[in-house]
């Protein structure tokens, strides 16, 4: 027994001094130490041994067993300090190098001026509706008083998908979408993109408009001066005022383009505003009696007033861009300028 235990520590010994990694220390592990390694086999060899040398040839290999495992746990802890040592060596930093400098982002402009258009109209009580940007001929011309051959499709130069499926062209389906869908009293937003087919320098084939639109009884073109008057100084300072001039739109009656007095010269005349003291900046008027009857509101109880804001032309406006293509070719050099 004792030429076996010999042998064994022999064994053990070279195996643990080549052991440099928690692998080949589990490995050890299961063929000296585990249940059925070969120190537990040892004890199974008592019963080979006589029965008045077993209570000796048991405490030495107890004994055995114990130096074996202090010496197993102080190569583990060897090797854990090995590796811990070579993983701060690889993960050491240079404090004396410059810092990784990460640019902070920003918002788009377009954004910008989105979010300050609904934070303006949902402190009079806007809700936001977004509605689909492929619509149906129906909701995008037809519901909206602009039935099959009407002239005022010329209007718009529409991309179609399919013989009745369109991009819209404004964001004005999602009245029809929500007078269908809400009853009466009505005041909502429809912020979106939209399509149209065209592009200049103050026209891109998408856009981005908001739509307003609000239902109730005895609405007048009063409330939507009145509201717009609100819309504008709040954009463009307290001193700017509105002014309504007689248009067409199919969906309106009557119709209405809406100018804000300059707030570059205060009205007096510059380029801006072609000297003439106002900048045309939206469109709206009073609901058309046949869209309420569209949508199933009556329109000898109810009237209602809608507007349509071009989020670009808002932009540019403020922020004085003489080019809508800027806000599309996401160079970071134009973009930074907006960085709040």
């Amino acid at each position: 027994m004792h030429e076996i235990i010999e042998q064994l520590a022999a064994q053990a010994g070279e195996a643990l001094a080549a052991a440099d990694s928690r692998e080949t220390l589990a490995v050890f592990w299961q063929e000296y130490l585990s249940k059925n390694g070969k120190v537990s086999g040892l004890m199974k060899q008592l019963r080979n041994v006589a029965p008045e040398e077993r209570p000796a040839a048991g405490k030495i290999i107890n004994e055995f067993k114990q130096k074996l495992t202090a010496d197993y746990e102080a190569a583990a802890e060897r090797i854990n300090a090995a590796e811990l040592a070579a993983r701060n060596a690889a993960e050491a930093v240079d404090i004396t190098l410059p810092a990784k400098r990460r640019a902070l982002g920003a918002l788009h402009p377009i954004t910008l001026v989105k979010n300050q258009i609904i934070d303006t109209f949902a402190g009079m009580g806007f809700e936001v509706f977004e509605g689909p940007e492929i619509e149906d001929d129906d909701h995008n011309f037809t519901r909206l008083n602009v039935p099959k051959n009407h002239p005022a499709r010329d209007m718009q130069d529409t991309f179609y998908l399919a013989e009745d499926i369109v991009l819209r062209t404004h964001t004005s389906p999602g009245q029809i979408r929500v007078m269908d869908s809400k009853n009466p009293p009505i005041k909502v937003l429809v912020p979106g993109r939209v399509f149209r087919s065209d592009s200049d320098a103050t026209h891109s084939p998408m856009f981005h408009q908001m739509e307003g639109l609000v239902v109730d009884k005895r609405i007048t073109l009063c409330d939507l001066q009145g509201m717009l008057d609100k819309f504008v100084q709040a954009l463009f300072g307290p001193e700017v005022k509105t002014r309504l001039r007689p248009s067409y739109f199919p969906f309106t009656e009557p119709s209405v383009e809406v100018d804000v007095s300059c707030f570059e010269c205060g009205g007096k005349g510059c380029p801006l505003c072609k000297h003439t003291g106002w900048i045309e900046v939206l469109g709206g008027g009073i609901v058309h009696h046949n869209v309420l009857k569209n949508c199933g509101i009556d329109p000898e109880e109810y009237s209602g007033l809608a507007f349509g804001i071009g989020i670009e032309r808002i932009a540019m406006l403020r922020y004085g861009i003489n080019n809508i293509g800027l806000l599309f070719e996401n160079d970071l050099r134009f973009l930074k300028q907006f960085r709040e």
